[in-house]
């Protein structure tokens, strides 16, 4: 029983540590857009967090992880302790839940917080030009249905873990990040540049408000992150928890530091809003793989991430693409990184491995772009997405939240 306790208190600090990602990424979104739409932000990502939790626990906890399914879905029991687990120690078959590391109740609370983060990451990506009630029905659909039955395809026990190499994703680059990486791409593809972002073909920076909100965001995601790779050893077991924080700190530092580096030898300046991109996506790429990889292959996997980002970010704005946080590098384009990386890195490196590593990519990819472009495009289609131009040159908080950020300090952001 103190074993017990030692872990699953370490998980309960994890838990906090993670839902504290959630200040991080709301710093990080509105700093880096207008200050005419801080508001709107910050409405979205506390929608996110609060009706993601309430999702998690109406179906999305047994409909991740069920008893008995077929390896693709299931159809689960609503509400937690229900179903097969009335105890929060023991299964129904008598053995120890969760192999005596922790909780039922412990690991629905950590799983939800994994589950809100992957709507937030579309957040950033789409904002300042979506509206708000869409947003929110695409949320309560992707967070509700779609996020919970990828996860069980690896975490669940479903097809992706019973192959005979079985797919590896230690703390989420596909099962969280790419997750959301995936619908953060289709959603800007279908909403369309910001007013400006495009002249004569050619990307404009469109500035954000305030740089030191989005580093004190990245510096609370990189403090959130010890939450969530070192929670997902699962246990407060020493050397795995201290070796999955060292790697997780090394590839953070080294992606921040490669992207910085490489962003001013192409551009010729010193750009710190690269530099802490750099930092998130050394931390999505090290994220699959933390807990097997040696401090050496972190910083190779965070460098290349790091370089990965400033060419990721050239990418989108050649594709004419408008991500305003970076999104779509940082979690999609790292994510894939980091998953790949698994194969070729650390203790699972092989051949098989890299190839269960491309098919767990693909499959995430398949049921990421087709269920929100569906969800997406419906709405497009029938109450629509974006705001008008008045509104959108006006600012979101005004039209859409009928007040502002910040009442008694004004400026021309338009």
């Amino acid at each position: 029983m103190e074993l017990l306790t030692t872990n699953n208190v370490w998980m309960m600090i994890c838990t906090a540590l993670v839902f504290f990602m959630h200040m991080g990424f709301s710093l990080l979104e509105i700093g880096l857009t207008r200050q005419k739409n801080t508001l709107n932000v910050l409405f979205k990502n506390i929608f996110i967090i609060t009706v993601g939790l309430l999702l998690y626990y109406i179906v999305g906890f047994n409909l991740m992880y069920p008893s008995e399914f077929n390896g693709f879905i299931a159809w689960p029991d609503f509400g937690i302790g229900l179903g097969d687990m009335q105890n929060a120690y023991t299964n129904a078959d008598g053995s120890a839940y969760g192999d005596g590391g922790y909780t039922y109740w412990t690991d629905f609370l950590f799983q939800g917080m994994f589950a809100a983060t992957a709507a937030t990451i579309v957040s950033g990506a789409v904002a300042e030009r979506i509206k708000i009630g869409p947003f929110m029905i695409f949320v309560i659909l992707y967070v509700g249905i779609i996020y919970p039955i990828a996860g069980s395809w690896k975490w669940g026990k479903g097809f992706l873990d019973q192959m005979e190499t079985p797919f590896y994703d230690f703390a989420g680059s596909t099962l969280v990040h790419s997750v959301g990486g995936w619908a953060a791409l289709v959603a800007v593809y279908l909403l369309g540049a910001r007013i400006g972002k495009f002249k004569n073909g050619k990307p404009q920076v469109i500035y954000g408000h305030s740089i030191p909100l989005a580093t004190s965001g990245v510096l609370i995601l990189w403090l959130g992150w010890f939450g969530f790779n070192g929670g997902s050893v699962l246990s407060a077991n020493p050397e795995l928890t201290s070796i999955t924080l060292v790697t997780t700190c090394l590839a953070a530092a080294s992606g921040g530091v490669f992207a910085a580096m490489t962003s001013s030898f192409l551009y010729k300046n010193l750009d710190l809003t690269m530099f802490l991109n750099g930092i998130l996506g050394g931390l999505v790429a090290i994220t699959a793989g933390a807990d097997i990889m040696s401090p050496g292959n972190a910083i190779v996997i965070g460098s290349l991430a790091g370089v990965f980002i400033v060419f990721g970010i050239a990418l989108i704005d050649k594709l004419k693409l408008d991500d305003p946080v970076g999104a779509i590098a940082v979690h999609l384009i790292c994510g894939l990184w980091g998953t790949l990386a698994v194969g070729i890195f650390g203790e699972l490196a092989g051949w098989n491995q890299f190839l269960s590593q491309l098919i767990g990519i693909g499959s995430y990819a398949l049921i990421c772009v087709i269920s929100s472009f569906i969800i997406i495009f419906t709405l497009k289609k029938t109450v629509g997405i974006r705001v008008s131009e008045l509104e959108e040159l006006e600012g979101l908080d005004i039209h859409e939240h009928g007040m502002s950020a910040y009442p008694d300090f004004r400026m021309n952001d338009h």
